[in-house]
């Protein structure tokens, strides 16, 4: 049967989710505690690679086994197993045509960013940081002409392995809360490095040092050259994929509710 699992971890300590030699990513992790649980290799597929140092609060992964074990055992079990820092949230038997990424209709993302004129400590690793004060109402028209589809080549890595850089973003928000911003993305899809590059600019504008309509020509460009340095990884969050209601996936666990 395929089995789906919810999975939630501090990207902090990890050279990112996929397998490396070195062993220290998420993906390895937990495949090394399915293993120790189910005392048989197990190969997961994830629905959104993250990078170095990113977090994730939803990520999804699949694998096909004919092990039988109860659902909440696969949480527990494979808990047992895990570092402090990564826990299954929920397990879930699936159709055999469900698949973690082919089947998502669209990706989320958050960042969290931090307005202080002293650098985080407490928030170190989990927050982005930026000291000087940010314009709410010009990152608000800059991010309007992210929305839609796009050829997203400016916020695109050079390493990046999408077959075309044209992405649709349907929603952008921002919020504040105290002296941190959170800014929410959800597209069909992301380019490697696309919203870490995307906030680069946009707190280049919300800073002032760019006025909002120079997103549009950044756009336009089509030339990662055109755009603004990439951003720290520290405040990004995945916060998961979206699935058609039929395959009753959960959409929100508990790990969202701690960050601003």
């Amino acid at each position: 049967m395929r089995i789906a699992l919810g999975l939630s971890y501090n990207g902090t300590g990890y050279e990112g989710w996929q397998s490396q030699l070195s062993g220290n990513t998420v993906q390895d992790q937990l495949e090394k505690a399915l293993r120790k649980f189910a005392a048989m290799p197990l190969r997961t597929l994830c629905a959104g690679r993250t990078d170095a140092g990113v977090h994730g609060l939803m990520q999804v992964v699949h694998f096909d086994t004919e092990l039988q074990r109860e659902l909440p055992s696969w949480v527990r079990g494979t808990n047992a197993f895990l570092p402090r820092d990564i826990a299954v949230q929920w397990a879930q038997v699936v159709p055999e045509d469900f698949h973690c990424r082919g089947s998502a209709i669209s990706r989320r993302y958050a960042y969290v960013l931090l307005e202080s004129p002293v650098r985080p400590s407490v928030e170190a690793g989990r927050v982005g940081w930026v000291y000087r004060p940010m314009d709410e109402t010009a990152i608000r028209t800059a991010m309007g002409h992210l929305i839609g589809e796009h050829d997203f080549s400016s916020f695109r890595a050079a390493q990046c392995q999408a077959k075309s850089p044209v992405k649709t973003i349907s929603r952008i928000e921002v919020s504040r809360q105290g002296c941190y911003w959170r800014f929410e993305f959800e597209a069909n899809a992301f380019l490697h490095h696309m919203i870490r590059n995307i906030m680069g600019c946009l707190v280049a504008v919300g800073q002032g040092l760019q006025a909002p309509d120079w997103l549009a020509e950044v756009v336009a460009a089509r030339n990662r050259d055109a755009a603004a340095p990439t951003f720290s990884p520290d405040g990004l969050y995945f916060l998961g994929p979206r699935y058609e209601d039929h395959y009753g996936l959960p959409t929100h666990t508990a790990a969202y509710d701690w960050i601003p």
